[in-house]
């Protein structure tokens, strides 16, 4: 009777360190997934702020090329006063 349960605790303590094990396995991919995960954020929020500055560097640029035309308007028009 004794060794008959002392087996059934040996199955049970097999069975404990099995799922164990399976957990372990399982902690470990998701951990991978993890770092993945992260990279791949890191990765988006870089592409954001380059995004942002390109933005920003077109509306600099769009406002520079407001501020050339009219210049480029106002000489044209001095030189149509002159009649050349």
């Amino acid at each position: 009777m004794e060794l008959e349960r002392i087996k059934i605790l040996e199955g049970k303590i097999a069975q404990v360190i099995e799922y164990i094990n399976k957990l372990t396995t399982e902690n470990d991919k998701l951990k991978q997934q993890i770092k993945e995960l992260k990279s791949g954020l890191k990765d988006h929020e870089d592409q954001g702020k380059r995004a942002a500055k390109c933005e920003e560097d077109l509306k600099r640029y769009e406002s520079e090329r407001d501020i050339i035309k009219n210049k480029i308007e106002a000489i044209i028009g001095q030189i149509d006063k002159l009649g050349i």
